[in-house]
């Protein structure tokens, strides 16, 4: 039910939101809703029921050939004539009519074997050479093949959900320490060597500094949420998706969902994403073999983070990262994984009925 209400009601904020699209290029809307309602919502229903269908102990068995696979496919951007670069990134494959964002499905593929690998370790996961040393392995392949596109906002949400999974699966606190403190001097080296890195850290201390520039976006999105008031505008009444707000069908949809159905709205929406991950984490503890688990912890966290990392960004609460909401903006590849993945987690949740 939780699943169900976030698709429904991520479909009417998204064609809403793209109504800002059709006010000025009516090709270009249609081409979006094209991809989000067919590639997206189609192809994503079909890999919910099947990784519904498929018991998930199978991904185990598997999980090997398709983190490769997904390594593999994620690299295939660099080719020539097959990756698409947009804004300076170099994130998508195009093929004929359809464009796809590998990093997507190395999301899945990331926590599937990183669940293989610690459910097959287990009692020894508390060790250097056995948890430590191949969780930094699995995760640096991981982080070399999206930093190089460059894409710093997927490897970070990556990085948490596998560091909640190490977590979870009873790694000592000595190794966490060493893990977040590698993290943050990651960090500070990408935000020293990549400007629009440290332009969004500038931004998040100084939202004002500059508003017709880099501040332009989270100056917008907050106009949009304070313009919905209590109650908000009304379905499809939003003014700032027309032309004011950047990005409004993705990494910023949530201020257009906020200015339309105001603060009640907004808070519903954000307990639902809590709701869904209560309840996976209630499926996790209860799951009855650890790879089960893990898998449901790393799909849990996987989703919630990313979309609480975007409603904080436009709420001016996190710095602006570019990642899209959950179940809600545009990105076909992202709302068919996102589907697969629940329907994994769901097929988890049965086993403990039985």
């Amino acid at each position: 039910m939780t699943v169900a209400t976030l698709v429904v009601s991520g479909l009417f904020i998204f064609l809403s939101a793209s109504l800002g699209l059709l006010a000025y290029d009516g090709a270009k809307f249609s081409s979006v809703a094209r991809s989000q309602l067919i590639f997206g919502l189609g192809g994503g229903l079909i890999a919910f029921f099947f990784c519904l269908a498929v018991p998930y102990r199978v991904w185990k068995r598997f999980s090997l050939h398709i983190f490769g696979a997904s390594i593999v496919l994620t690299l295939l951007v660099f080719i020539p004539h097959l990756g698409l670069t947009l804004n300076g990134a170099t994130r998508w494959i195009h093929i004929g009519p359809i464009t796809l964002q590998p990093s997507e499905f190395l999301k899945i593929a990331y926590i599937l074997y990183l669940a293989t690998w610690f459910s097959n370790t287990k009692s020894k996961i508390n060790t250097i050479g056995q948890g430590l040393i191949p969780f930094g392995i699995i995760t640096a392949i991981t982080g070399a093949a999206l930093l190089a596109q460059p894409d710093t906002d997927t490897f970070v949400i990556i990085a948490v959900a596998g560091g909640a999974m190490f977590m979870a699966a009873g790694a000592r606190i000595k190794h966490l320490a060493i893990l977040a403190g590698a993290g943050i001097c990651l960090l500070i080296i990408l935000v020293s060597f990549r400007p629009y890195l440290a332009d969004r850290l500038t931004t998040f201390l100084h939202p004002t500094l500059d508003p017709r520039g880099t501040s332009y976006q989270v100056q917008q999105s907050l106009l949009a949420v304070g313009a919905g008031e209590t109650f908000g505008r009304g379905f499809g009444q939003s003014i700032q998706k027309f032309g004011k707000l950047p990005e409004p069908i993705s990494d910023s949809i949530f201020s257009v969902f906020a200015e339309e159905f105001g603060f009640v709205g907004g808070l519903a929406l954000i307990f639902v994403y809590i709701t869904f991950a209560l309840r996976g984490l209630w499926v996790a503890a209860r799951t009855p073999d650890m790879f089960g688990g893990l898998v449901a912890v790393g799909i849990v966290v996987l989703i919630t983070a990313q979309s609480f990392l975007n409603i904080g960004a436009m709420l001016a609460l996190l710095p602006l990262s570019g990642l899209p909401l959950v179940f809600v903006s545009h990105g076909g590849t992202a709302l068919l994984v996102s589907l697969g993945a629940a329907g994994i987690l769901l097929s988890i949740s049965r086993s403990i009925t039985k």
